[in-house]
């Protein structure tokens, strides 16, 4: 792979829903450019950049992947992103590393949900962007029907460059309205220009009169020039479009048919005439040497860092670590340092992903995208050198909220399904695993049920372990609401020295639910020696690991010795240790005893229109709306206290509601008395389990 200056790169990151053509649309480039002898398709697992056997036997997108596209000179990497939003993650590493996006709309399904959320992401990191309606084979595709949609949404920074030419409803070439000119296809994507069609002419003009008005504000000059009835000519106003896409006042509209390569040519052209290089764009971390702000602004001529975007860990390939050079240049066997785990490394061979072959490369300039093979190091760090060592901020991931229990299929397969996750984890920032001791299960977290059923799958597949998902247990905790006064006594005696322990003891609410138990003694004139009360205590101890109700830890119990006796002979610290225990178990059933629930608040934005679909679902869910606020985007924010037991499927309901265009985060909030018939329940099938 040869090596590409700074000015000669583009980085651009494919977005859209799920099903709107990214991968075919990669495809085509692909193949288009020679990366690839034959077009590969997605329905039959063949394409350049879904080559995982989850990927091919689901036939969508798991993971970003990446092909580095020669076009005229300029390399253009291309990440093809996931569409569903089970692998947010996976979109939000690429988005972090691209400089521009091409949102693709899948023509025949017009603006789905997953286009305003890739429009979003753009907003955030300030993306030049152009939208790519594919399919404009399909039989009523609507180009028309995408772009008042587009319009209505975005407003006039939406500016078509093709209008599309159909006969009989079949898509037959295209009107480039920037030069006034008309094409008809002849064969797929061979074609010959043709006069404008009549009935296309107005509009052509329409926006191509829209466009000029835009192009004029680029300058005072060209205001002037625009009064005046001057005509611009073609390379000035593609000059100018560049100006506006490169500060996203302008997003134009393309078109074309990824199958029938249709459209591509012209989508590749378009990338290297509008966005911007890596030179265009700005990026700044901290010197961490003087805390002083380093803007590297992908300048080969500064001391080199880049950062890690993603991380590929593969039993058979091994273990890549993405990066994007920031400034400098990067080669082989260069001596780097980790600023977050201060550790320097040689970098041994650079490479560059052709999907998921590894390209070997001599040298990575500012700007570019590859990757270095076994490093240890993480998804997000820095990496500089020493002598300038140099940190950038950390980008945002989506915190994963929907969770599982899971266990090794096979008892004997636990550290080794362990050992698995580790290793995906790795790749997957999204993923989370979480040792729930109180229930004795431990938690797969994900960004919903389809994410963890692929991570299990992944774990047979890839690691050859088998493990499976379960409704989790929920974090009930027992107390009490009332007093209770006990007398216990253990007596046992068999050859020799017996066994003696008697206590009194009261019980009653602490009223601190952070703290299992307080401990107190209040005895006088000796009756239970003081070498004895540590054993008392710690038989209380032992005992609120797992509560006489339903066999869940204990919170906010007070227990207070008051009195007893003992026996100079048989008295032990065990025997005490056992009578507290017996009366803990007494004193706490005869004390009014509830379970607790855990509570959480819950932040749920919706579309407006969903709003009430929404609240009538928490509702059912035992959830109390504490309030509703607008965030002044078309979205209502709904603040809810839910019982965490609850939740459990909430991330499939809310997509199914509102078309995946709801969101929600929470956080634990409180324990509260769980209702009798929820206690009821829960106890019986407490009861069950030990059985």
């Amino acid at each position: 792979m040869n090596v590409y200056a700074t000015d000669k790169i583009r980085n651009v990151v494919l977005l859209g829903h799920g099903g709107a053509g990214k991968t075919s649309l990669l495809e085509a480039m692909a193949f288009l450019s020679g990366i690839t002898t034959r077009l590969g398709n997605v329905a039959d697992g063949t394409t350049l950049s879904d080559f995982d056997k989850e990927e091919q036997n689901r036939k969508f997108s798991i993971s970003t992947s990446m092909a580095p596209i020669i076009w005229n000179g300029v390399k253009i990497n291309v990440l093809d992103t996931p569409g569903y939003f089970d692998f947010v993650g996976e979109v939000e590493e690429a988005v972090a590393a691209a400089d521009a996006a091409i949102i693709v709309v899948n023509g025949k399904s017009g603006v789905e949900v997953g286009v305003q959320k890739a429009w979003n992401l753009c907003e955030k990191y300030k993306l030049p962007r152009f939208f790519f309606v594919s399919n404009m084979d399909f039989e009523h595709a609507s180009y028309t029907g995408i772009l008042d949609a587009l319009t209505e949404l975005y407003g006039k920074k939406v500016a078509p460059l093709f209008l599309p030419m159909k006969e009989n409803d079949k898509f037959t070439g295209y009107v480039d309205v920037v030069r006034q000119k008309a094409f008809r296809y002849q064969d797929k994507q061979k074609k010959a220009e043709c006069p404008v069609p009549g009935d296309l002419q107005d509009e052509m003009e329409n926006y191509r009169a829209s466009m000029i008005e835009t192009v004029a504000e680029t300058s005072e000059e060209m205001m002037e020039r625009y009064f005046e009835g001057e005509e611009f000519s073609d390379d000035e106003i593609i000059s100018a479009l560049k100006e506006n896409v490169s500060a996203c006042d302008m997003v134009p509209v393309t078109m074309g048919s990824s199958i029938n390569l249709q459209g591509v040519l012209i989508l590749l052209d378009d990338i290297v005439s509008y966005f911007p290089s890596p030179a265009d764009r700005k990026i700044a971390g901290v010197n961490l040497k003087n805390d002083e702000p380093f803007n590297a602004d992908y300048d080969a001529s500064k001391p080199k860092s880049a950062f890690i975007w993603k991380t590929i860990v593969d039993p058979f390939i091994g273990k890549y670590s993405m990066i994007k050079v920031c400034s400098g240049s990067l080669k082989g066997d260069d001596m780097l340092y980790d600023s977050e785990k201060q550790s320097e490394f040689r970098a041994g061979k650079l490479y560059v992903f052709e999907g998921s072959k590894p390209q070997e490369v001599a040298e990575l300039k500012a700007g570019d995208i590859g990757a270095i093979g076994k490093l240890d190091a993480d998804t997000r760090d820095s990496i500089s050198t020493k002598a300038n060592p140099v940190q950038y901020p950390l980008f945002d991931v989506s915190t994963p909220y929907t969770y599982k229990k899971y266990a090794a299929k096979n008892k004997g397969d636990l550290d080794k399904v362990a050992q698995a996750l580790a290793k995906i984890a790795q790749e997957d920032l999204t993923m989370k695993t979480v040792n729930d001791a109180g229930n004795h299960q431990t938690l797969l977290y994900g960004m919903g049920d389809q994410h963890l059923d692929i991570i299990i799958s992944k774990l047979l597949t890839k690691y050859k372990v088998e493990a499976v998902l379960d409704k989790p247990a929920v974090a009930f905790r027992e107390t009490i609401r009332k007093t209770s006064d006990v007398d216990s006594k253990y007596k046992k005696q068999s050859g020799g020295h017996g066994q003696y322990g008697h206590v009194k003891m009261k019980f009653e609410p602490s009223g601190d639910l952070e703290n299992a138990y307080v401990f107190e003694q209040i005895v006088v004139g000796g009756a239970v020696p003081k070498n004895f009360f540590p054993a008392v205590e710690k038989g209380i101890a032992e005992s609120v690991g797992e509560g006489p109700m339903a066999g869940y830890p204990v919170v906010g119990v007070k227990a207070v010795l008051y009195d007893g006796s003992y026996h100079p002979v048989d008295s032990s610290e065990q025997a005490f240790k056992t009578a507290s225990s017996m009366a803990f178990k007494k004193g706490f059933m005869d004390a009014g005893p509830v379970l607790l629930e855990p509570i959480v608040s819950m932040k749920v934005v919706v579309p407006d229109k969903y709003t009430g679909d929404v609240m009538g679902d928490l509702n059912k869910r035992r959830g109390r709306v504490l309030g509703m606020n607008p965030d002044h985007k078309g979205n209502t924010i709904i603040d809810a206290d839910v019982p965490q037991s609850e939740l459990y499927g909430y991330c499939t309901t809310l997509r199914s509601m509102t078309g995946g265009s709801g969101d929600f985060s929470y956080e634990f909030a409180r324990y509260e008395q769980a209702p009798a018939d929820v206690q009821e329940k829960e106890i019986e099938a407490r009861a069950k389990e030990n059985e």
